[in-house]
């Protein structure tokens, strides 16, 4: 069995046209758990692979609880018994939909008409897998730059290991890595207009959250879905 560094709990869709899309989009099918061809996008001043770098790292996911090293002594079959005993215990979320959204630098679908219902969900998954990670290390910690954190935030970091949990918790299908530097001039509008036209026709609406994936880095650093555990609480 290969060697699992950290896991993570996600929404990813289900097998589609939806999901082959953003697995074709990042260039990794983290279903599959391999790289995809990425096709050249017509506008883009740079090539596809080179904003898509970091978010194909994870696979096309929406986080409900972030990366986490196993505590000492937790095997990955209790990690994926306690994922299973959770997703039986929740409901699915029903969104509206989904739009495409720049969050500070970077462009992602983000969900509407369900804030309420997503972030109790977000929620019961932190609360209900606490009990696996590992304490934070040192360069863990530093990694998240606890200095630019406000007080709340860095509570809930040291709380739960992860800043943007609870009410700092927002729901978003990462699509682009940060348009920064010498990519931001002039780069988001024909990126924007290319995944419009890439997932415009796709989108699901009602867009509903119904599994808890469990997924797993692998020592090359790059993430695959381990189980897909269905929310029939």
């Amino acid at each position: 069995m290969e060697e699992i560094i950290r896991y993570a709990v996600y929404f990813a869709p289900r097998p589609g046209a939806f999901a082959d899309q953003a697995a074709a989009w990042l260039g990794w099918d983290a279903a599959a758990g391999a790289p995809v061809a990425q096709a050249a996008v017509a506008g883009l001043p740079v090539a596809l692979a080179e904003i898509t770098a970091d978010p194909a790292r994870y696979g096309f996911h929406g986080t409900l609880r972030a990366p986490f090293r196993a505590a000492e002594g937790v095997s990955r079959a209790e990690v994926a018994e306690a994922v299973a005993n959770l997703a039986a215990r929740l409901a699915p979320v029903v969104c509206e939909g989904l739009r495409l959204e720049d969050l500070a630098g970077f462009l992602a679908l983000t969900p509407e008409g369900c804030g309420a219902d997503l972030l109790e969900l977000a929620a019961r998954v932190v609360e209900g897998t606490d009990h696996l990670r590992a304490p934070l290390t040192a360069a863990e910690v530093a990694r998240r730059r606890p200095e630019a954190l406000t007080r709340r935030q860095r509570a809930l970091l040291d709380a739960w290991g992860y800043p943007y949990v609870m009410e700092e918790f927002r729901f978003h299908l990462t699509l682009t890595g940060r348009l920064t530097g010498r990519l931001a001039e002039g780069l988001a509008g024909p990126v924007a207009v290319a995944l419009e036209a890439a997932f415009g026709p796709l989108l699901p609406r009602p867009f509903i959250i119904e599994d808890l994936c469990l997924f797993g880095e692998d020592a090359a650093g790059r993430f695959r879905v381990l189980h897909r555990y269905p929310l029939i609480g």
